[in-house]
């Protein structure tokens, strides 16, 4: 069964940072792509970054230069470095993986940033 288990949110003032997590089981993590979405009050999810099993990572053009991905295959666990946070990063943020012709989601992790 595969399960991803997101955490690391909450409230920061705009211009703070936090560090997101996903931990996953029920894969070889190693060998799949990876990815954050989120998902903004009365908005759609969108994709925020992905980062290939070969370590090739993109970004949304609203991160881009302030959100890192990156992860750790020994631990499971994929990261999102968030910095120079804005108000309009508030949003849900969900883990995602693609896994045999299946979609899964965590359960996703509440980021507010306040102005």
């Amino acid at each position: 069964q595969v399960q991803l288990v997101e955490s690391g949110g909450g409230l920061v003032q705009a211009g703070g940072s936090l560090r997101l997590s996903c931990t996953s089981s029920g894969i070889i993590f190693a060998w799949n792509d990876m990815a954050w979405y989120r998902q903004g009050p009365g908005k759609q999810r969108e994709l925020v970054a992905s980062l290939s099993s070969g370590r090739r990572s993109n970004y949304a053009d609203s991160v881009k230069g302030r959100f890192t991905t990156s992860r750790d295959d020994d631990k499971n666990t994929l990261y999102l470095q968030m910095n120079s946070l804005k108000p309009e990063d508030t949003a849900v943020y969900y883990c995602n993986v693609k896994f045999r012709g299946a979609t899964y989601w965590g359960q996703g992790t509440q980021v507010t940033v306040s102005s």
